[in-house]
């Protein structure tokens, strides 16, 4: 498979973001549009966004940060896109923690391939 080939693959992922806006409670929905803006930037198409709650860290590894917004995002993008994703979001000081997994297929799709 070549390097072309690779980037055309789209895939359903699921990005949780840990939001660090020490200080900045009205600023998360801000922060969450950044989010989404960054990733509609790398090439993704943003399908879902569902902000959840604060929450206090179990463990805390940095004593500046011990609590985080967690968000949720579903979204479209290239199999190159992820590795461009981590590497703006390492350098962002609101993005504390982020994890990418390959989402499965939305509710209704899954009925469709059960009915056929």
């Amino acid at each position: 498979m070549t390097g072309n080939e690779r980037k055309r693959i789209v895939k359903r992922y699921e990005g949780l973001f840990i939001l660090n806006l020490a200080g900045k409670e009205e600023g998360l929905k801000e922060a969450v549009d950044r989010v989404s803006e960054e990733i509609v930037a790398a090439g993704g198409k943003v399908e879902t966004v569902q902000k959840m709650d604060k929450k206090s860290f179990a463990r805390v590894a940095d004593r500046r940060v011990n609590a985080g917004h967690y968000v949720n995002v579903i979204f479209e993008a290239g199999t190159s896109t992820i590795g461009t994703l981590n590497t703006r979001f390492a350098h962002s000081e609101e993005v504390h923690r982020v994890l990418f997994t390959e989402a499965s297929a939305p509710v209704e799709a899954r009925a469709e391939v059960k009915a056929a």
